[in-house]
């Protein structure tokens, strides 16, 4: 697919205008829809504000070449992730890497094969630096970087890349509709490490192995999810007394999609719901990554320093 370039003709290809860019692109996670969204089922995704990645760049005119710059506890993950991101872009554009000069400065806290969005936030980050430069039409943005989280996901579905650019709750369906949640109330919710990491292309994979092998057992892990989906809406549009039950039994309802997909991390989610979650499901592609759980009082104990509370902004 070939984006569109905004810049006149008369603009030579090397990239020296522009003296500096800034952007801030927050995480993710899923109450409800993962995988099945692939196949055009809605999805409710919402920003994780304690998770971001910065992404600025600089041109003093001294640079020879462009240079990048990493920090954040993450920040080393993404050396080889943008290297490959910014090639992709560029051949999306007619670019070359020669083309610019500078220093790009990365610093994330998003953890990379967790499940948080951390390759939806930099390719919305880098999509909005090719905006500014001139390279990507405004209606062009959500595309070009769902082309560019393809890199990661075999098929990104664009759920991902459609949170981190609105930085809003949406409900998502592909190719479809996408409209902001709005919460009638404000349920415990947290996420946590798992332990281990999950590798997205290859989840996407096995479950699309147990659709081809499968059909029928697929179809209704699609449909189970979809009426996830429905329940956790109407949990949220009505009152907490009846919304909370409604609201757990939407997020059990998920987590036994993903055990008929073989991608449940069973140790951290039976360590959760010892400890008193009510709900407990992957948030993300699952087997392994982050894990959201539900809660109907505070979390208390130990458990509490591994709890990222989901509304609550970090920065």
């Amino acid at each position: 697919m070939k984006f569109e370039t905004s810049l006149p003709e008369s603009v030579p290809l090397t990239i020296t205008a522009l003296q500096s860019f800034e952007a801030r692109v927050f995480g993710k996670w899923i109450l409800a829809g993962e995988h099945s969204v692939l196949r055009g089922s809605p999805a409710l995704v919402f920003p994780l504000y304690s998770c971001y990645l910065d992404f600025a760049f600089q041109n003093q005119g001294q640079e020879k070449e462009l240079r990048l710059q990493l920090m954040g506890p993450h920040g080393d993950e993404m050396r080889l992730l943008f290297w490959g991101v910014l090639e992709k872009a560029c051949e999306m554009c007619g670019l070359s890497r020669s083309d610019f000069r500078g220093v790009i400065q990365i610093r994330s806290t998003v953890p990379v094969g967790a499940g948080l969005g951390a390759s939806a936030s930099l390719c919305v980050a880098l999509s909005r630096w090719f905006h500014s430069l001139g390279q990507v039409s405004n209606n062009d943005l959500y595309e070009f970087a769902r082309s560019l989280e393809n890199l990661f996901h075999g098929e990104s579905s664009g759920v991902d890349i459609a949170v981190a650019l609105s930085g809003q709750g949406l409900r998502f369906v592909r190719d479809g509709e996408r409209k902001s949640v709005a919460l009638n109330w404000s349920p415990r919710w947290y996420v946590s490490y798992s332990g281990q990491r999950g590798i997205t292309s290859e989840c996407v994979a096995k479950v699309k192995a147990l659709l081809l092998g499968n059909p029928e057992l697929g179809n209704q892990i699609d449909l189970a999810m979809q009426k996830a989906v429905m329940m956790a809406e109407k949990a949220l549009e009505i009152s907490e007394v009846e919304g909370l039950p409604l609201l757990a039994e939407a997020i059990q309802l998920g987590a036994k999609c993903f055990e008929q997909w073989g991608l449940m991390p069973q140790d951290h989610v039976q360590k959760l719901r010892e400890a008193g979650a009510i709900a407990v499901k992957p948030t993300g592609s699952g087997g392994g990554g982050y894990v959201l759980s539900l809660w109907d009082r505070e979390p208390t104990g130990l458990i509490t320093d591994q709890l990222i509370p989901c509304f609550v902004s970090n920065v």
